[in-house]
């Protein structure tokens, strides 16, 4: 049963039970300032699952390509990536624990043929004033009794850290207007033996290697309002499952990259590198790190210093770095290998190749010259630095040993954690990629400010969460407004070839990107301005319709749609000027707006524009 097999028995499974296949969403949000990739399946659906009604009805189902930048500093074991396709199945207001867990079990054990014996699972065990899921917890008791499994071995209760979630996490961390919930979670028993560096005894959460976890219920049921948790106007169910971790239990295999799907690539890169990859686990990050950057770049981002293209720029240095400590750099036969295996579920990667290959091998040229002035500024710093080298095996172990290795080695030029800093955050380098230019410098010191680092990035990314549509603050809402106004009158003024490649909203600005290859000239500054305005002036009335996807094509409505799947859209009228395809919210009347101004525009990559503007 190979991954593409799987995809089709799930989605087929969930429409014998009346459930509607929706689009998979651009892997980039196009009108989410919440977050810079889609990284679960829910979240093109939060406006639906906070009440607002769905054109394809209550009962969902699709296959979401999923992209977790979290998860970067944890692949290299056997377990996790980057990028994962997402199975979902979704009730917005419809059934619930009563049909959802049953339904799950029968998909395993049916359709995929997994033993129950090999089955476990863990149950929410109550927080605060929201109980403990004793619902859940008699529902699997039946279901394990039913096959002559003792329930009290089976189930497993875990708090909030585990057995809860929502797009930010934990319940604290959560901004107000964020839906969240408690829910349960399935496990496949490998059966390997228990690691006790991990824990004297085993459980399903742990991460010796024995379990895996398959599949996630959310119940989705709650909203943060004031600090504490309020029921949601409908009780709903938000289900995922990682398809390449299906696919992994389906062949028993407790190694995802030794499935099917990626070995592969493996195969692929050993042939490159002359490696094996029993003895070089760097496969993994270099497998990982190509097919998250090939997803990416077929979703048109280019490497840059900023958001998205900052992260693909990040995923491809680690991949190359790691490529080149095991004795390669030809990324073209593991880019083509990678093509090859996901063709029949993404033809997009197929489409795109010689894109995808002519960004990756131009930043990587770009990378080795980044190295040549990363040398320079330590050598006018330092002027004997260079004359040394240290072995990238022993600098990798980092901590006090790979510092006193350094010290140990002849010609190693010590530098300040500051400016090693400096190589890590202006020029790119990683610290092994550092000290493999024969440069030491305080393990710890550097660790602090890599750590000050990431909480400066995490506050401003809880921010750029905070502030976005999600809190539907009214200044949000208006900014939300008029990015539609922006979008028409971009188009009116450029051209229609014009289109909106993303944005972000707060109640302080809104930030509106799109495609076009030159700065705009200060007339057509002014001239977008003036018919914003205008717009705003003529007070026109917003209202959204659910209509089908051949009229809204016909009208000429702006938008995202997918012709395989999705019958009815919902498109905002802004009068007779605007008509876009869009979840919402938005004020009833453009005068709301009051006041538009372009506070600047600037280059955010090859093509692309970014403008910064006010309302109110």
């Amino acid at each position: 049963m190979t991954a593409s097999d799987i995809l089709q028995r799930y989605i087929s499974f969930f429409e014998n039970k009346e459930h509607v296949r929706i689009p998979n969403s651009s892997l980039v949000p196009q009108n989410d300032p919440t977050t810079l990739f889609t990284s679960s399946g829910m979240q093109p659906l939060v406006p639906y699952l906070l009440g607002e009604p769905h054109p394809s009805g209550k009962r969902l189902v699709n296959v979401q390509n999923c992209f977790r930048a979290k998860d970067i500093d944890e692949v290299g074991d056997n377990r996790h990536t980057t990028f994962f396709r997402m199975l979902g199945n979704w009730s917005l207001g419809d059934y619930f624990k009563a049909e959802q867990i049953p339904w799950f079990w029968e998909f395993l054990t049916s359709e995929l043929k997994l033993p129950a014996q090999k089955l476990y699972v863990s149950v929410f065990n109550g927080f605060n004033d929201i109980e403990k899921d004793t619902e859940s917890e008699q529902i699997w008791k039946k279901i394990f009794e039913d096959v002559g499994l003792d329930a009290r071995e089976r189930i497993h209760f875990y708090g909030v850290d585990k057995n809860w979630w929502s797009r930010a996490g934990l319940p604290q961390d959560m901004p107000e207007g964020e839906p969240g919930g408690p829910d349960t979670e399935v496990f496949f028993d490998f059966g390997t033996t228990h690691d006790k560096k991990f824990g004297e005894s085993c459980n399903p959460n742990c991460q010796c290697g024995r379990f895996l976890e398959i599949g996630n219920s959310v119940f989705m049921q709650y909203i943060k309002r004031n600090g504490a948790f309020q029921e949601l106007p409908n009780r709903n169910v938000d289900f995922g499952g990682g398809l390449e971790r299906l696919l992994a239990v389906v062949e028993n295999q407790n190694d995802i990259f030794e499935t099917s799907l990626l070995s592969p690539v493996i195969k692929e890169v050993e042939k490159t590198t002359g490696q094996s990859y029993a003895e070089n686990k760097k496969m993994r990050i270099i497998t990982d790190h190509f097919v998250a950057s090939s997803f990416i770049i077929a979703n048109d981002v280019e490497p840059s210093n900023k958001e998205q293209g900052y992260i693909l720029r990040r995923l491809l240095r680690r991949g190359i770095d790691n490529l080149s400590e095991i004795g390669a750099s030809d990324v073209t036969p593991i880019l083509e290998s990678i093509a090859s295996q996901y063709k029949d579920t993404d033809e997009k990667l197929k489409e795109k190749f010689e894109k995808i290959k002519g960004v990756v091998l131009e930043e990587q040229q770009g990378y080795k010259e980044t190295q040549e002035r990363a040398k320079a500024f330590i050598q006018k710093k330092y002027p004997s630095a260079g004359s040394g080298q240290v072995p990238s095996t022993a600098s990798s172990k980092g901590g006090q040993a790979g510092q006193a290795i350094g010290d140990e080695l002849m010609g190693v030029t010590k530098i300040s954690a500051e400016d090693a800093f400096v190589l890590y955050s202006t020029h790119g380098l990683s610290p092994a990629q550092i000290k493999s230019l024969g440069l030491v410098f305080n393990n710890q010191e550097f660790a602090r400010k890599i750590q000050e680092h990431q909480q400066i990035s995490r506050a401003g990314a809880t921010q750029k969460f905070a502030g976005g549509l999600a809190d539907h603050s009214q200044k949000s809402i208006l900014g939300h407004t008029a990015t539609h106004l922006l979008h028409q009158a971009l188009r009116d003024i450029l051209g229609d070839k014009v289109h909106q490649t993303g944005s972000n909203i707060t109640s302080e600005r809104l930030r509106f990107d799109f495609n076009y290859d030159k700065p705009l000239t200060d007339d057509e500054i002014k001239k977008l301005e003036d018919t914003v305005n205008e717009k705003i002036k003529e007070n026109l009335h917003v209202h959204f319709e659910m209509i089908p996807l051949k009229k809204a094509l016909a009208i000429g409505a702006i938008g995202l749609f997918d012709k395989k799947y999705q019958e009815e859209v919902k498109v905002y009228f802004i009068g007779e000027y605007s008509k876009e395809f869009c979840g919402g919210p938005h004020v009833n009347f453009t005068g709301e707006i009051k006041r538009f101004n372009i506070i600047k525009q600037e280059s955010i990559g090859q093509g692309l524009r970014r403008i910064y503007a006010q309302v109110g």
